[in-house]
């Protein structure tokens, strides 16, 4: 009897545990994560063996075999920098309790990021797998202003009050001043040597500030309107600042008056930023005139002016890797990428067809529907692989690189303005689930993957000669059926089993696909589908079989 008992109970408990794990099963979803590691411990083993990155141009190919190819950032500095382009969307990150957000910041180390919102809050993220870690109450008022330190030591933010709070890295607040009373802190910037930080605010001033003593140095007055940003060279003596009075000035610390003042824009100046490697003798600034403008400290002028925004712009950010990409955020959510480096004559007839002035610029690649609303602030990840994008939509959204031959490239919902149930919106931050196939990616994506025994690269993915401007980008996607990169078997099996298990994002395995430019703000009322039909006629002349330089033969 005692044995029957103890058979039942066993019987009941292995029943229950059986049943646990297929809920658990059930209710399991997989994670978008970006883990870089794998591909910088890539680099770092192929530059011991005395491979130069040189030799790394041409091979990433639109074939999803290729994704294990793909190298960081830094690997590219000296070439190929369309592999870097940030046009795929990973995840959107939003609070319980939602509110605007004006300002972020990755920590120096980029493991999170930190969000400052119009609460007052600072809540951090995992910048590898985007899930919330902590939230803290700052500020009394809406935050506008983050800077860390060059020596990443000091966290300083500035509020709506006029209030500046200093931090250390575990975000112990050990001091405060009153810098600009009862005006809003618009931008902070630290010196080279971190001794003085400037600040600047609606009071039309900017100020000078000892850092270690925290008395104030210096007021700069020369803006006759509210001062909206200001930046601090990084290895010189330079201070340049951005008014609502559409004037841009530059400023000696050692002085009171502006030494240089540019008139060029025809409305208020939205954001500055200096040039953060390079040369670092260009300044990248934007207005509320759609244009975002390119100053040269050598020749004293503008180099260039980039005019092929539809709407105002409210933030511009320097790539920290490639001294010449940048990329702008608009009033009405979209996002531009631009290559400083690109002539006109480069770029696809998609983007010739647009009406941009012939002087100006054109962006490499067009994210239109990356906000609902405004986007109010751009930052690069320190290793470049990622972008993070906030705005008035009071989420935080990641950016990464895309991946080969991606079935889905142009109809999620940052390009198609679709929103897709929970998946999009990130209701639950815990894990937030991975999209289910809608049957217009289903449609999609039986177009581009032929039946087993074809060819799986599809007509899209072969235009990459004709494409110049646009080439390839890539993204870094989480595959759980492969860890080995020097030993992979590419065939179309395997291509096939790669582009199915599309939904996880992870640099270790890195997918790669090229984003045509032209998708921009001209394109944005047409469905996805006519779009695409575009792009299938435009590229109608090529083969399916890619040769090396990532071309393909044309046919005869």
């Amino acid at each position: 009897m005692n044995q029957n008992q103890q058979n039942q109970q066993f019987q009941q408990a292995l029943n229950q545990q059986n049943q646990q794990n297929q809920n658990d099963q059930n209710k399991s979803s997989n994670r978008r994560i970006v883990d870089h590691g794998n591909s910088i411990m890539k680099w770092f083993i192929e530059r011991n063996l005395g491979h130069d990155s040189i030799n790394i141009n041409g091979i990433i190919r639109p074939e999803a075999s290729y994704l294990i190819d793909l190298f960081p950032p830094i690997a590219y500095r000296n070439n190929n920098l369309d592999y870097d382009l940030q046009t795929k969307f990973v995840h959107l990150s939003a609070n319980k309790a939602k509110h605007a957000i004006h300002t972020v910041k990755w920590t120096p180390e980029g493991r999170r990021l930190l969000v400052a919102s119009y609460s007052g809050e600072f809540t951090l993220w995992n910048g590898m797998t985007f899930n919330f870690e902590t939230i803290m109450q700052a500020h009394d008022c809406s935050i506008f202003a983050l800077t860390y330190s060059h020596d990443d030591n000091w966290l300083l933010s500035g509020d709506q009050q006029g209030k500046i709070k200093f931090w250390q890295p575990n975000f112990n607040n050990v001091n405060i001043i009153d810098a600009h009373p009862e005006y809003s802190i618009r931008d902070i910037a630290f010196s080279p040597n971190d001794s003085k930080f400037v600040s600047c605010s609606d009071d039309r001033f900017l100020k000078i500030w000892d850092f270690n003593k925290t008395i104030l140095e210096k007021n700069l007055k020369g803006h006759n309107w509210d001062v909206k940003c200001c930046d601090w060279h990084c290895n010189l003596g330079l201070i340049v600042s951005g008014s609502k009075d559409n004037s841009l000035k530059l400023w000696d610390p050692r002085q009171s008056n502006s030494v240089f003042t540019s008139l060029g824009f025809k409305h208020n100046v939205t954001k500055t930023k200096f040039q953060p490697n390079g040369s670092q003798r260009l300044i990248a600034s934007v207005s509320k005139d759609k244009s975002c403008r390119i100053f040269d400290l050598r020749m004293m002028a503008d180099s260039i002016v980039i005019r092929s925004h539809e709407a105002e712009l409210s933030c511009v950010a320097w790539h920290p890797i490639h001294s010449s990409m940048i990329t702008t955020g608009g009033y009405d959510g979209s996002m531009n990428h631009y290559l400083l480096d690109m002539l006109p004559s480069n770029y696809d007839s998609l983007n010739l067809s647009r009406n941009i002035p012939q002087n100006s610029l054109q962006p490499v690649h067009t994210i239109p529907y990356a906000h609902e609303k405004a986007i109010n602030c751009l930052e690069y990840h320190p290793l470049g692989h990622l972008l993070c994008s906030a705005g008035a939509d009071r989420s935080a959204r990641f950016w990464c690189r895309s991946r080969p031959n991606d079935p889905s490239a142009f109809i999620e919902p940052p390009y198609t303005n679709d929103k897709p149930s929970a998946w999009y919106y990130g209701i639950n931050n815990n894990v937030n689930a991975v999209q289910e196939p809608t049957p217009q990616m289903l449609k999609f994506k039986s177009q581009l993957l032929p039946e087993s025994g074809e060819n799986t690269s599809s007509s899209i993915s072969t235009n990459m000669n004709n494409n110049p401007a646009g080439k390839i980008n890539n993204n870094n996607n989480s595959v759980n059926d492969n860890n080995n990169g020097n030993n992979t078997n590419k065939n179309s099996n395997l291509n096939n089993k790669r582009a199915d298990d599309n939904l996880q994002t992870d640099e270790k395995h890195s997918h790669t696909s090229f984003a045509f430019p032209g998708l921009g703000n001209s394109e944005r009322k047409k469905e996805a589908a006519p779009v695409l039909n575009e792009l299938n006629e435009l590229v109608s002349g090529f083969d399916a079989a890619p040769i090396p330089g990532f071309g393909s033969r044309k046919k005869s």
